[in-house]
Formats: C-alpha cells, sequence, structure tokens
C-alpha cells in the first residue's frame, strides 16, 4: 500500500465539487461538469458503499466530452445527506432532483450503477416529467428472493459483522468487499480515504433497503429511452437479473461489458465506451 502522502499526489483528477444544501433536505456533495453549449444533463447516481468519486472517477471526463456532468453522494455516503430518518431509495431520488432545482436543470438523464440502478428507476416514477432517457448500470428490477440472499447478498451478513469494527477495520473491509477488489496502490489510499466519510449506520440501513426494493410491478410503465448496460462476470447482481431489467423495459436495447461489478473501475477500458455508446444510444432515442 503507498504511503497517505503518496495518496494526496496520485488521486484521481476530479472535476470541480461543493457542499450544496438542498433546502428542507440537508446538505450533500455535488461534483458539475459543463460539457458543450446545450448538450444534454446526465445526472450520475453511485451504487451502495461507494460515492459518487469511487463510483464514477473513471467516467467524469469521457462523459463530459459529451454531456453536462452532475453527481452526488447518497444519503449517509461519503458526503452526502446526514440525518436521523431511515434511509429509502424514495429520498435518495428525491435529493437527486432538489440538486438539479438547484441547479436549474429542467431534464436529466438519469444513470443508475448497481444501487443507483433503483435510484434512478424512482427518479423516473416520481419524476416522469423530468426524466429524458435511462441508463441502467449492473442492476436489476430486484435484488433478494431466497432466504439465503436475505442473508448474504450484497454482504448484508458481512454488514451484519461490520457494525461490530472499529471504523478503521470496517472502510478498509468495504474497500475490500466493493469497488476496489482489484486494486492499485496508485489510488487505493484515496479511496480508502473516501470509504472512510460514510456514515456507517446509514450505509446498513442503505443495505436493507436495496434489499426490499423491487420494481417488477410497474417496471413495464418506463416510456423514456432505456439503455441496460449488463456486467457479464457479476458475481454480485447475478446476470440474469440484469437481463431481466432489460426485458421489463419496453424498447429498452443491452449493452454488454466483459467485466465483474467493479468493471467501473477495475476495467474502465472495457466499461467507459459501452457506457458512452449506451447513453449516446439513450439520447439519439429520445
Amino acid at each position: 500500500m503507498a504511503s497517505g502522502r503518496g495518496a494526496a499526489s496520485q488521486a484521481p483528477k476530479l472535476p470541480h465539487g461543493a457542499a450544496m444544501e438542498l433546502p428542507g433536505r440537508g446538505t450533500t456533495f455535488v461534483r458539475t461538469m459543463d460539457g458543450p453549449a446545450g448538450a444534454p444533463t446526465v445526472l450520475l447516481l453511485h451504487g451502495w458503499t461507494a460515492t459518487a468519486d469511487l463510483n464514477w472517477f473513471t467516467c467524469y471526463h469521457p462523459l463530459s466530452e459529451h454531456y453536462r456532468v452532475v453527481a452526488l453522494d447518497h444519503r449517509g455516503h461519503g458526503r452526502g445527506i446526514r440525518s436521523k430518518k431511515v434511509f429509502r431509495l424514495e429520498d435518495c431520488a428525491d435529493d437527486a432532483m432538489a440538486v438539479c432545482d438547484v441547479l436549474g436543470i429542467e431534464r436529466v438523464i438519469p444513470i443508475g450503477y448497481s444501487m443507483g440502478g433503483p435510484v434512478a428507476q424512482l427518479l423516473w416514477r416520481r419524476h416522469q416529467e423530468r426524466v429524458k432517457s435511462l441508463v441502467l448500470c449492473a442492476t436489476a428490477p430486484y435484488f433478494l428472493t431466497s432466504r439465503e440472499e436475505r442473508l448474504g447478498f450484497l454482504g448484508l451478513s458481512g454488514m451484519a459483522a461490520l457494525s461490530r469494527l472499529t471504523p478503521a477495520q470496517a472502510r478498509t473491509w468495504l474497500t475490500e468487499q466493493f469497488y476496489l477488489q482489484r486494486k492499485t496502490e496508485s489510488w487505493e489510499p484515496w479511496a480508502i480515504q473516501e470509504a472512510a466519510l460514510h456514515d456507517w449506520r446509514t450505509v446498513l440501513q442503505a443495505g436493507r433497503a436495496i434489499g426490499q426494493f423491487n420494481s417488477r410491478e410497474w417496471i413495464d410503465e418506463i416510456d423514456v429511452p432505456t439503455s441496460v448496460v449488463i456486467t457479464m462476470r457479476d458475481r454480485v447482481v447475478p446476470v440474469r437479473r440484469q437481463v431481466r431489467l432489460f426485458e421489463g423495459i419496453h424498447r429498452a436495447e443491452a449493452f454488454r461489458v466483459d467485466g465483474d461489478h467493479d468493471t467501473v473501475a477495475a476495467n474502465p477500458e472495457r466499461f467507459v465506451p459501452t457506457l458512452l455508446r449506451a447513453v449516446q444510444s439513450a439520447v439519439e432515442r429520445g
């Protein structure tokens, strides 16, 4: 592992970011990139145990060559809203739209990764007039079915153990389990610092909320152009469920990536071009 001093100099180049007060909701952290004049806006929604930066750092600049980019930290994650309320994915969707309100953005293309997929689906359901298209990556319309999955899927059994760990042990466990499975010395220390920002109580609640999510009763109502990016070696969200998401949305298009659940960070040379194609397709069909 690189030293902490080396981590600061080797952290990835990130776009401008700042704290943003969302009226009546709290303060979150938002990164923005202007993109070309008049370009559509993509709204980046990160996965569980990640932050906007951990999830999307490989994608910010490539996306900004074609689109205006907005990304936020979800509740309890990174520098996201701190609240005593129980974590709800619906609140994450409304937070994301509140960011758009502050920025004066009328219509957006939500791009959801893993947990960000349910948030994106709920954004469409709760704010249909504001959603131009959807891009759903490494995600599904539901996440738990069997008792075994309820105990183990998404690391929930591990998360129960996590609550008994020290903060230092917890952040190490999280980074090893999820987005840094193929970590390198050049950015592992930076990523661990990101994970250290989490509110662990809320992260645990988020895991439960993901397990309870199920859009199968209404997923076929989605009527905006949708692209589904399927991670073909995914050991977290089974491919069959990603395919069911694709099959459940009328006229959705599928884009396949040869990678595991962390491919956005571990294999950007595969993931990023596929994401760009998926977004372009959703825009062109809009």
